[in-house]
């Protein structure tokens, strides 16, 4: 197969070389859900009103919800072996293709620039037990905001990253093999220590809980753990690819995506809790209840577990996705190696330490802002493909410029259209939230319909696609 559209990363996997078994596909949800995002997830939701076992009901159903999407856009990488950026061309055309694959790559750069944050402090606090200096020290840089060792060891943990990118999407299966049953072990592990110190499940979840059993913020909670993997739900075929049968993605994907998602957060909400009952603070952060164990060896054994999981869960999430999307820029030009590195630049250019300040901005502006960017591309894909298309696709014709996939010179309008219009809907909402415009100047249900982003959004574009195609078939 030769073209300006190809090249050995785009091109279709050979049946020969789709290996990934259930295990595997399971394996790699494990490893990527397995984070301290998922681990401090339930955090904003208590703080909101909710009670713990809220919190983790719309975190479970959340999960449950993104499967559906998750599964029905697997099936095409599974069944023609092509990944995200060569899907995108069935519905938004051979250049169009372009404008989704880097919405979505954007998105995981910024992901990628929170995952490495994350691990650096994993890193920097490790070094802080290991040899005895107090983390907490250090004068800010200017403009960065942050001190030069934690700089430094932000940096050490993207090099960390950046091997596995020059390694390839073989040395990621084998991460993620490998680190699963030690993470979710780990996990088990911090609840056990957590439960003994507390005096048994009761009194932690007590502590942890605000007293308060509101609904109000339920569905804004659903659309925010919809949205944490609204991004892997576009993507997934970069991995489903690989996989042996369809029944091998469904069955990987749904007996761990939900599963793990809501283990982890527990182990957050139990752990946390134990820290009330035995510091008398609510400690969220992982990295800093380790800290506090008091055993050297057993604080930096479990610290670097933690980088691990933020290693896994950022290689496989964040930097597979956008490698590839900016390798369908050019694809004679970037490799997926070169892809990944563009990747792994604009994540430190984007300061990520300042993006995760505010735990209300992170989840509630962050999550909920990108699901209703990411929602209508989900909905078109998956009613061009499973409804306009009835999952028939012209293998060779999207890898050709002048081929069934061109449209409007390269741009599939009605995908494009449909996107813009699913998207307008929930702006004043995104607006107001991040207070570039007063809440009191959006009505009521325009506010209420960005607490939806993701559902609303995909549910317009996948209609309004459906009716463009039917009036203007070729465009």
């Amino acid at each position: 197969m030769n073209g300006p559209l190809v090249n050995e990363d785009l091109a279709p996997v050979s049946p020969e070389k789709r290996t990934w078994s259930a295990w595997d596909i399971g394996a790699l949800w494990i490893g990527m859900a397995v984070c301290i995002p998922t681990y401090t997830m339930a955090s904003s939701l208590i703080g909101g009103g909710m009670s713990w076992w809220q919190a983790m009901l719309a975190i479970f159903l959340g999960n449950l919800i993104v499967l559906i999407p998750m599964t029905l856009n697997a099936h095409p990488g599974t069944a023609y072996g092509i990944p995200f950026p060569v899907l995108l061309r069935a519905s938004f055309g051979t250049r169009g293709a372009n404008v989704a694959a880097l919405l979505r790559g954007i998105v995981a750069c910024g992901w990628f620039g929170i995952q490495t944050w994350f691990g650096g402090a994993a890193l920097h606090s490790t070094a802080a037990i290991l040899f005895g200096f107090d983390a907490s020290v250090g004068s800010p840089l200017p403009v960065l905001g942050i001190s030069a060792v934690q700089l430094g060891f932000f940096l050490l943990f993207w090099l960390m990253n950046v091997w596995f990118i020059w390694k390839g999407i073989e040395s990621i299966k084998w991460l993620e093999k490998l680190s699963a049953p030690f993470l979710l072990g780990t996990g088990l592990l911090m609840m056990i220590w957590g439960i003994s110190k507390a005096g048994g499940i009761g009194p932690a979840l007590a502590a942890v809980s605000t007293g308060n059993s509101s609904w109000a913020g339920f569905g804004a909670a659903l659309t925010a753990m919809v949205g944490f993997w609204a991004t892997l739900s576009l993507n997934i075929p970069d991995f489903s690819r690989f996989a042996k049968s369809q029944r091998a993605q469904i069955i990987g994907q749904t007996a761990a995506l939900p599963a793990t998602m809501t283990f982890y957060s527990f182990v957050g909400v139990v752990v946390t809790g134990a820290t009330v009952v035995i510091f008398g603070e609510a400690i969220w952060d992982p990295v800093a209840v380790v800290g506090k164990i008091g055993s050297k060896w057993l604080s930096a054994l479990a610290l670097v577990i933690f980088a691990v999981a933020t290693l896994s869960t950022n290689i496989a999430a964040n930097i597979v996705s956008p490698a590839n999307d900016f390798s369908n820029l050019s694809p004679r030009r970037v490799s997926f190696r070169a892809g990944g590195m563009i990747a792994a630049v604009i994540g430190i250019v984007i300061m990520p330490w300042k993006l995760v300040a505010l735990p209300d901005g992170y989840i509630f502006t962050w999550l909920i802002g990108y699901g209703a960017l990411l929602g209508p591309i989900a909905g078109v894909m998956i009613a061009d493909y499973h409804v306009h298309r009835r999952r028939k696709l012209d293998l060779e014709g999207l890898y050709q410029t002048d081929g069934p996939y061109r449209f409007t010179n390269g741009f599939g309008i009605a995908a494009l259209l449909a996107v813009l219009l699913a998207v307008l809907p929930n702006l004043p909402g995104f607006l107001a939230q991040t207070k570039v415009i007063a809440s009191t100047s959006v009505p009521d249900i325009l506010l209420a319909s960005y607490r939806q982003a993701w559902f609303v959004g995909f549910a317009l574009a996948f209609l309004l696609y459906l009716l463009f195609r039917r009036i203007s078939p070729s465009n």
